[in-house]
């Protein structure tokens, strides 16, 4: 288990369990088993407490856990058939952008997502989940094909925010964000997003401009990361926790304020420490988003998407 620093009393507890368990292993006449179930007992009870009233700062932490599911595990756990298609017909296959078609309980779907990798090698492929213009048309050509065909569309959002690099200011990265947002809000089809982790900046809304937008427990959804937005207002990224207060960027917090539709809970601890528990509670609320959307007329998806996305920011918060 990879530990967050908030973690660290909890990994000792944890960790002592396990020293007990393995002292048993070696010397099987040794009977731990007693202390250690009364260890495992205390890890639970600061399980609880741990997660019962994260900070927003804690809950970027948890979004960002390198062990949480990633796009790749729930399409390959929800869906049948995944057939992916590659590149945007212009310049080059963007590998931190995922997407085909596939069956979704047995129906025709186009599915899209961020993937982030889940270890150094894969990060690296998929450059740490922040698309390029190439990933952001890769996904309007796939939105394409599911309006063409009357597919609907499901997307998961996992990523800090566009790739800033110079390469993709040149190849129009403002306008291939700009041109995913416009192709979202004109679609004639359901489409529901489901924020997995962090939802940073426009490269969150070029795939999250849905008529149903959920977001996981512990995930985070940002105009700019606490880092960043530290940086810009304090001249001083170590006062992220302050920053992460001020941006409202939680489920809970943006449930309120109108821009998320839906909460998914996710296991105590995190969707971490229970991938397939969490992935199955995504699936039950997509499986229910489309069930909502599924009576509706083209026009109707269409013009109930944008009057929800004009309408945003007429909800307040109170200080």
């Amino acid at each position: 288990m990879n530990y967050l620093d908030f973690e660290k009393p909890l990994a000792e507890i944890e960790g002592k369990a396990e020293e007990l368990r393995a002292m048993a292993r070696a010397n099987p006449e040794m009977d731990v088993e007693k202390e250690a179930a009364a260890l495992d007992r205390k890890a639970g009870e600061l399980l609880v407490q741990l997660y019962a009233g994260l900070s927003p700062w804690r809950k970027t932490q948890v979004a960002r856990h390198p062990e949480r599911p990633h796009c790749v595990d729930y399409i390959n756990a929800l869906f049948t058939d995944y057939t992916p298609l590659a590149g945007d017909r212009n310049f080059a296959d963007d590998l931190s952008v995922m997407g085909g078609l596939a069956r979704f309980n047995g129906k025709p779907v186009v599915v899209i997502g961020h993937e982030k990798g889940n270890d150094t090698k894969s990060r690296i492929v998929h450059n740490f989940g922040m698309a390029r213009p190439e990933g952001y048309r890769k996904a309007i050509r796939l939105m394409d094909m599911a309006d063409r065909f009357g597919l609907p569309v499901i997307s998961f959002i996992d990523t800090p925010g566009a790739y800033p690099g110079k390469g993709a200011e040149e190849r129009g990265q403002s306008e291939a964000i700009a041109r995913s947002t416009e192709k979202c809000l004109a679609l004639r089809v359901p489409l529901v997003s489901i924020v997995i982790g962090e939802g940073g900046s426009g490269g969150a809304v070029a795939f999250a401009t849905a008529n149903r937008v959920a977001m996981m427990e512990h995930s985070i959804y940002s105009v700019i990361s606490p880092e960043g937005c530290a940086s810009i207002l304090w001249k001083d990224s170590n006062k992220m926790r302050e920053a992460a207060e001020a941006l409202r960027l939680t489920a809970q917090d943006l449930q309120e304020l109108g821009v998320c539709d839906w909460v998914i809970r996710e296991p105590v601890g995190g969707a971490h420490r229970a991938p397939l528990d969490a992935i199955k509670s995504v699936g039950l609320a997509i499986e229910t988003m489309l069930g909502d959307l599924g009576t509706r007329s083209g026009d109707d998806l269409r013009q109930g998407r944008r009057k929800k996305f004009i309408g945003m920011g007429a909800k307040g918060l109170a200080a």
